[in-house]
Order: C-alpha cells, then sequence, then structure tokens
C-alpha cells in the first residue's frame, strides 16, 4: 500500500517516507475489491452507531427554512435538547429513523468511495504532491452518485414526525420500500438522483479533507512516535483531526444537500423551493444569513467526528488483518 493512504501506519521499510521515490514500483496491498467490502462494512458500522445524531442534524438543517433568524418557532435547540425533542415526539425508535436507508447509503458510498480510492492508490496517484487530496475528491463524487436514491430517501424519513414539531417539507412515506416506490413511480428513475448535485460537492469536499487529513495526522504522529506505528491510539489521532477538519468545511455543503433532497417538487420533478445547488446557497445566504449555512455544525461534528474515528479505525484495522 502506498504510503500516505488510509492504512495502518507504515512499518519499518522505504514506505515509511510520505511519498514513494520516483519511478519506485507500486507498494502491494489489499486488493480494491476488497477495499470495497471493507469500506462499505466499516461504513455500516460506523452508521449504526451514530444515525441519532444524523437525525437531529437532519431536523436542525430544515428548521427554519428560507425563514429570517428569530421569525420562526424553534422546537429543535441544540444538540441535546432536540435529541429529547425526538424523543418525545417519536419515542426512542425516533433517534434510528433512516436507520435502513443510512445502512444502504454507507455501504455504497463508502465501499464505492475506497474501492476508487484504492485503485487510485494502487496506480500509485496518491504517492504525488496533492494526489491524497484528488484521488479522495473524485472517489467522494463517485461513491455519492451511487447512493445518492439512499441518501435522498434516509433524508426523507428522517425529516418525518409529528406535525407540531415538523420541521421541512414532510413526504409521509411509510417505509424505505414505500419511499423508493413512490419516487420511482412519479418521477421515474431520474428522480431517485434528484439532489445528486448537491451530494456530490458535499461527498468529495468531505471525503478529500477526511482522506488528505486522516493520511498526513497518522503518518505525522507515527514519525514523532508520539504513538507505537500501527496501534490504535495512532488510528483514533488521525480520525479526531479528520472530523474537525470535515465539519468545519463540510457543513454549508451538508445543509444545502439536505435542502435539495428534501424540498417538495412538481410534477415533472422541479423543485419548488431551490432550482439548483448555487440558487440553494444564494438564497439561504440572503433570507438566513451566511450562518444558515452552518445550521447544526454541533451535530455535524458530534456526528461527523466520531463516524470519521469509527469507519476509518473500522477500515484501517480490518485491512490491517486482511494484510497480515
Amino acid at each position: 500500500m502506498a504510503a500516505g493512504a488510509l492504512g495502518p501506519c507504515p512499518s519499518d521499510s522505504p514506505q515509511e517516507f510520505p511519498y514513494p521515490p520516483p519511478n519506485s514500483p507500486p507498494a502491494g496491498g489489499v486488493p480494491p475489491a476488497i477495499d470495497l467490502v471493507l469500506g462499505a462494512t466499516a461504513g455500516c458500522l460506523a452508521c449504526f452507531l451514530t444515525n441519532p445524531l444524523e437525525v437531529v442534524k437532519t431536523r436542525l438543517q430544515l428548521q427554519g427554512e428560507l425563514q429570517p433568524p428569530g421569525t420562526y418557532p424553534r422546537p429543535y435547540r441544540g444538540v441535546l435538547r432536540a435529541a429529547v425533542a425526538v424523543c418525545r415526539a417519536d419515542g426512542l425508535r425516533g433517534l434510528q429513523k433512516g436507520l435502513a436507508a443510512g445502512l444502504l447509503y454507507q455501504g455504497l458510498m463508502n465501499g464505492v468511495r475506497f474501492y476508487c480510492y484504492s485503485h487510485a492508490e494502487d496506480a500509485g496517484w496518491t504517492g504525488y504532491p496533492g494526489g491524497t487530496v484528488a484521488a479522495g475528491a473524485v472517489a467522494g463524487a463517485v461513491g455519492a452518485i451511487v447512493g445518492s436514491p439512499a441518501y435522498l430517501v434516509k433524508t426523507h424519513l428522517q425529516a418525518q414526525t409529528l406535525s407540531t414539531m415538523a420541521v421541512g417539507h414532510q413526504h409521509n412515506h411509510e417505509s424505505i420500500s414505500s419511499a423508493f416506490r413512490s419516487i420511482y413511480q412519479q418521477h421515474g428513475v431520474v428522480g431517485l438522483w434528484r439532489g445528486v448535485t448537491g451530494a456530490v460537492p458535499r461527498v468529495a469536499v468531505g471525503s478529500a479533507v477526511q482522506l488528505a487529513t486522516f493520511a498526513s495526522a497518522k503518518d505525522w504522529v507515527c514519525e514523532r512516535q508520539w504513538f507505537r506505528k500501527g496501534s490504535w491510539a495512532a488510528v483514533l489521532a488521525g480520525g479526531m483531526v479528520s472530523g474537525v477538519a470535515v465539519a468545519v468545511t463540510m457543513t454549508p455543503f451538508d445543509v444545502i444537500s439536505t435542502r435539495l433532497y428534501n424540498q417538495p417538487v412538481d410534477a415533472d420533478g422541479t423543485g419548488k423551493l431551490y432550482r439548483g445547488f448555487l440558487d440553494c446557497i444564494l438564497q439561504i445566504s440572503s433570507k438566513e444569513g451566511l450562518l444558515g449555512l452552518y445550521k447544526g455544525i454541533g451535530a455535524v461534528y458530534l456526528r461527523l467526528g466520531p463516524h470519521t474515528v469509527l469507519s476509518l479505525f473500522f477500515w484501517d484495522k480490518l485491512r490491517n488483518m486482511v494484510q497480515h
């Protein structure tokens, strides 16, 4: 596996250096097909543990949609109080709303993302300056496209609640299967990929930052011998740094993605609130202020931090087990 990639901390070998020397042969590692399975498994394990925060994040991001600050009721105030509000309205099971769709999305998106990244790694692209970021962005974009229908349904299901606590448009699906069936019957295959224009930049940016900062941070702490090479502490240190960086850079794209996925549409599938990605940015900024693009950032980090740590920790350790 090429140094600087998302794998175990390098052992005592030429691969300890951030980039391989010019014209060096590609390092042996986990086959991309195995990385697909490992990435999907790691993403699903992390999703199961962090889905309650995803529900809270979705509600916070839809609250006060296109309304000036201070002019709308706020049934959800902060992460902890929002979680309590969800439980009161929907019961404890409400914190796991959309879990099946979330698992499907994580399996598809992370499997494809890590599969593509592994291919780039084997080709030696991640060994060049900026290669890790570029490979992460492209891999994330491809994963977002493949997993977009699952994210669409997940957003719909997580937004659904009692009318007194509802924020954003209510699609009123009965289950994940009925949601897919309803969307397909009304808008065809194209309808299942509605909102993908917001998902691609969201995951591309988040994936690039996550992969780049995790690899750099993990290599950095290993080089300084702060943690034993290949130890869980080094993996967790890299993951925590990634979580901060991803939350800061990704939240505006996350808000836009949630809005585009959840908005009501006409019979022809045209959005009633936003015409597209840029229009969504302009409308939120003008009506809710720039801080509107950072709605739910606390929930984003509290969800992304653990999710980043868990998914990368699981992937790193699963890769290590396969290699040895």
